[in-house]
């Protein structure tokens, strides 16, 4: 016997290859907990999927990559949505939350070199070779740390890009990549290098997937509610925090590096100038609470809404680590503001607002 309609859970996610692969991952896992449940994929265009001959903070940073997604949850086509967390606003829509954050992979950047330079890193690579990135906080960061390299925009999804270097013609030495998706996507064996956060501080929330969905719907959040890491949640709410404290996005260089030791919360948050040549760097720490694993767990009231952590459920993770977590980012976020982040960032986006 078939099952009816309203019975299978529908997952809104990205075309792209990579989208899919981590909306597979995610429905997988939740099938490992309930392997009754049905699943079906609705995929769908965003903004940023089909705008490819500008650069991000040109088209506008707002949802470029969620909102049709969100359209579709908000209408009750699908029941959550998979994001690569570093894609979705620090300020969700009315009504929406982040029902779980999973456990994270390698949040670092990679360089993946071509063919011709494959034996390089990018501090032995030739003077003037260009690097691919369509990241404003990798295009700073690189200025700064390797002055003898160019960088220039490239744009489209992890196939199209790596078939950009691989181009007999390509003017690219080297792109910039995400360690998680080249992992995800299993091409683990074209990375070349890793930069260490010495090197390069990455993106709020990246190498994290984040599953959106709407607030109301309980059933979903609590089907949702095992995939909640705690180490992942508690350090992307606090990266969170910092970026929603500042007001960034991809329309300024924003990067953060954060670890949770035992309890405690460490992060470093910098903003630096489109050239890279001022930079705004600081680290805070905190102690959280992280209670034992046989303590009594979280008591949840079912007539009354949970406070909410930069868009995040509490689920099954102690809110007073959340509150604490989500308190460390503002602090990192305020001690930036008083060595003049803001005006840092508001230069760039007028920089990037009048060029060409």
């Amino acid at each position: 016997m078939n099952k009816e309609a309203s019975d299978v859970i529908r997952v809104g996610s990205r075309k792209s290859e990579l989208a899919l692969i981590q909306t597979r991952y995610v429905i997988d896992s939740l099938k490992e907990i309930y392997p009754k449940k049905e699943f079906e994929i609705v995929t769908m265009n965003t903004k940023g999927d089909k705008i490819l001959d500008k650069s991000l903070p040109k088209i506008g940073e707002k949802s470029l990559f969620t909102e049709e997604l969100e359209l579709a949850l908000e209408s009750g086509r699908v029941d959550f949505l998979v994001h690569s967390l570093k894609d979705l606003p620090t300020i969700l829509p009315q009504g929406m939350v982040l029902g779980a954050i999973l456990k994270r992979e390698d949040p670092r950047d990679a360089v993946v070199m071509s063919k011709k330079y494959k034996d390089k890193t990018l501090s032995t690579l030739p003077k003037g070779s260009v690097i691919g990135t369509s990241s404003l906080r990798r295009s700073a960061q690189l200025a700064r740390n390797m002055p003898h390299l160019t960088v220039q925009s490239i744009r489209g999804n992890l196939n199209t890009r790596l078939k950009k270097l691989d181009d007999e013609e390509s003017p690219f030495a080297a792109i910039i990549l995400a360690v998680a998706g080249l992992k995800r996507m299993g091409w683990n064996d074209r990375i070349s290098q890793i930069l260490e956060p010495e090197e390069a501080l990455y993106a709020v929330g990246q190498g994290a997937l984040g599953v959106e969905c709407r607030e109301s719907d309980w059933k979903i959040l609590s089907l949702l509610e095992p995939l909640h890491d705690v180490d992942t949640a508690l350090r992307c709410v606090c990266e969170r925090s910092f970026l929603k404290t500042l007001g960034g996005g991809c329309s300024a260089p924003v990067a953060v590096s954060s670890t949770l030791t035992e309890k405690d919360l460490v992060i470093t948050g910098a903003v630096w100038s489109l050239d890279g040549q001022t930079v705004i760097k600081d680290t805070a720490k905190s102690e959280l609470y992280i209670p034992d694993d046989d303590a009594e767990p979280p008591k949840k009231c079912q007539y009354r809404e949970p406070r909410l952590y930069t868009g995040v459920v509490p689920g099954n993770i102690s809110s007073l680590s959340l509150l604490c977590a989500e308190q460390l980012g503002k602090n990192i976020a305020a001690k930036l503001i008083a060595k003049n982040a803001l005006e840092v960032m508001f230069k760039a986006r007028n920089e990037i607002l009048n060029s060409e």
